[in-house]
Parts: structure tokens; C-alpha cells; sequence
């Protein structure tokens, strides 16, 4: 980030979101930057918007589950002459918690995918910027990683783990110049959630990136969406258990 809030080199591990898609619109309002995305299809980004509003798009192939490969892949995205100034961690699944809970597979892949994966990514990001001297690091968390529920308990376990992990980074790199953010989203309206009820207090992806954007102006480390979730989910973590399941 330069003197005036701009960042010049964005990287975004889940190149598809439509969070991360729309954090990069609300960055634009600050100016022009290159940004690489890494997803496991780089060929089938849709960049012709970013690019026509004066983003200079690079593409990495990155494969959430393939840890193995997370080194390979993120040297080519910190390989340019310009260091890197943010990096969004955007990757993720919802995954079917009925299905999950009869099927080792179908539950280990959302772990792998939203726990592992992104620990492996991180550390490797982490490294990166640590030896860079600076950087910002956003990691979209979740709400569902605060207190499990009865519907969707194995993705709020997999996202617990990771909100645990992205809060002892911030630990871990308080005296390296580099900062992370932490982002717990309620319900966003995006195509992975579309077809489910909306929960209270829904929000669509913009909502999150203009958020995200104001908290990294502010230097936050930790912000709900919308900031009401807040209070609301300190009082369902204090709600007896019988309650909490009538819920």
C-alpha cells in the first residue's frame, strides 16, 4: 500500500469469487493495480471487466486441495519485479452437510479445501511477505466458525479452524510489517449459497467488499459483515445448548 491507501500488486487465491471479484471493483476506486488470479481454471476467469476498467490481469493455476503444489504455484505470483501488497484468501466451499455426514470423502474435501488448503496457502503467503518486509493478508472466515449449528456444522468447523489459524498469523507477524485481516461474513448472496433461505442479516458480495476496504483503511484486524453479527453472534455463543438447537 502506498501513501495514499493504494495497492499496486493484488493476488487473490480463489480467483472466482465473487467477494474477492468484488473487493477488486471497490479497489479500482482508488486507482489501477495488477492483480494475479490464482484458481484451479485460470482459462475460464471472466477478466474482460477488470481488465476494460484498467486492471492489468495475470492468471496462476491453483489447486485449493493440491497443497503439494502450493509452493510452485505462488512462487510464479510473487515472481515479478514488484512485490506483492495484498493477497485475498477467497477460496472455499459450502459443501453438503447431509451428504457430508454419511460420506468420509464429501467431508474430507470440505475440510481439505477450506482448513488445509488455505493453511498450506498461507504459510506460504505468510513466508513470502515476511521476507518482503510488507504486505496485507485478508482471510474470509465466516460466522458459522464461531458457534457449530445443527445445518451446516462441517463447513463452521472447517472455517473454525481457519479463523483460529488466520488470528495466531496475525500473532505471528505483529513485528514483521506485515498485517492480516480477518473477515467474518454472515449469509452473502452468491452463487454458492444460491437456492438456501437467506438467512437475517443477508448480504450481497458488494456489501463485504466495501467492508473490507474501509477495514483496511482503518488498519482493522478483525470485522463482522454487516458489524451488527457482532453482538448477535456473542449472544448465540452464550445460549444454552437446548435452545440454541430449538433455534
Amino acid at each position: 500500500m502506498d501513501a495514499v491507501g493504494r495497492f499496486g500488486r493484488v493476488l487473490v487465491l480463489g480467483g472466482g469469487s465473487e467477494i474477492a471479484q468484488a473487493t477488486l471493483r471497490k479497489l479500482l476506486e482508488q486507482g489501477p493495480f495488477t492483480v494475479v488470479l490464482a484458481a484451479r481454471r485460470p482459462s475460464e476467469l471472466g477478466v474482460a471487466g477488470l481488465e476494460a476498467a484498467g486492471v492489468t490481469v495475470e492468471t496462476v493455476e491453483f489447486d485449493a486441495r493440491a497443497t503439494a503444489s502450493h509452493e510452485e504455484a505462488l512462487a510464479r505470483a510473487f515472481e515479478h519485479s514488484d512485490d506483492v501488497d495484498l493477497v485475498l484468501v477467497a477460496f472455499g466451499v459450502l459443501g453438503d452437510q447431509v451428504e457430508a455426514e454419511h460420506d468420509a470423502a464429501a467431508a474430507a474435501e470440505i475440510a481439505d479445501t477450506n482448513f488445509t488448503g488455505a493453511v498450506s496457502a498461507l504459510t506460504v503467503v505468510a513466508k513470502r511477505l515476511r521476507a518482503q518486509g510488507h504486505g496485507t493478508i485478508v482471510v474470509l472466515s465466516s460466522v458459522a466458525a464461531q458457534r457449530p449449528r445443527r445445518s451446516n456444522y462441517l463447513y463452521g468447523a472447517s472455517k473454525a479452524g481457519l479463523d483460529a489459524f488466520a488470528r495466531g498469523l496475525q500473532l505471528s507477524l505483529a513485528e514483521s510489517g506485515v498485517r492480516v485481516l480477518v473477515v467474518r461474513p454472515g449469509f452473502v448472496r452468491t452463487a454458492m449459497t444460491a437456492g438456501l433461505r437467506p438467512a437475517p442479516f443477508s448480504v450481497g458480495p458488494e456489501r463485504v467488499a466495501t467492508e473490507i476496504v474501509a477495514a483496511l483503511q482503518r488498519g482493522d484486524e478483525l470485522i463482522w459483515v454487516p458489524p451488527l453479527l457482532r453482538a448477535v453472534m456473542w449472544l448465540l455463543l452464550v445460549l444454552p445448548r437446548r435452545l440454541m438447537q430449538r433455534l
